[in-house]
């Protein structure tokens, strides 16, 4: 998809990821509105008002909070949902409100970001962990939802840093997973945000999971 000229939302684009999408998107043509998930409906009847409609959902807004597996006193009710809310059911939400329109445009990519605790039990908690395998799944079946108008990928980071949800963690954490990875580094954000950009490009990939994470998981 020629992306000059097209219409994103970006959520969570204040943090310190979804500011490398913006910027990423915009830079090639691309107008970028960062959004609260729970605003889902006004934000995009004000896109669709405004601008015509989004060609483009980034689903990057995220909570997490440290709370160690072993700790299920620690992993409230509260916490569950709350995690569960913003990391799973927001992206549900947010496709959910774009996808009429993008269909009726004939075209629309949605590209949602997860974590590499999606694929395996790590992470800075169990639900967070549950939250983001529950994205890798419904990226693939919003993929088989939505097609063939709409194609759905998911991108994976690994430890990044800079970013709100990095500073939620023991800094101790964030330095065992950078050194667990082959590269002994965090993730590039401009990496991903680049990824990004492709999926938006691509006119046949639909309903993949690419992991970014400096060679700490395969799959």
């Amino acid at each position: 998809m020629e992306l000059n000229g097209t219409v994103s939302i970006v959520t969570g684009g204040n943090g310190g990821l979804g500011q490398r999408i913006c910027v990423a998107l915009a830079e090639e043509g691309s107008k970028c509105d960062v959004s609260d998930p729970a605003q889902v409906e006004s934000l995009v009847s004000n896109v669709e008002a405004r601008l015509g409609g989004p060609d483009i959902l980034v689903n990057d807004a995220a909570y997490n909070k440290m709370i160690q597996f072993d700790d299920l006193d620690g992993l409230t009710y509260e916490e569950w949902c709350k995690i569960l809310d913003i990391n799973l059911t927001g992206p549900m939400l947010t496709t959910k409100a774009v996808a009429p329109g993008m269909r009726k445009r004939g075209r629309g990519r949605i590209v949602n970001i997860s974590s590499i605790a999606g694929f395996a039990p790590s992470g800075s908690s169990i639900a967070y962990a549950v939250s983001k395998a529950g994205l890798n799944h419904l990226t693939r079946c919003m993929a088989v939802g939505l097609a063939p108008e709409i194609l759905v990928n998911c991108i994976a980071p690994g430890q990044l840093e800079g970013t709100r949800a990095t500073a939620n963690l023991d800094p101790a954490f964030s330095r065992q997973a950078q050194l667990g990875a082959l590269l002994k580094r965090s993730a590039s954000k401009d990496d991903i945000a680049d990824q990004v950009v492709a999926f938006c490009r691509t006119d046949s990939t639909t309903g993949q999971n690419l992991v970014i994470d400096a060679g700490r998981f395969f799959h």
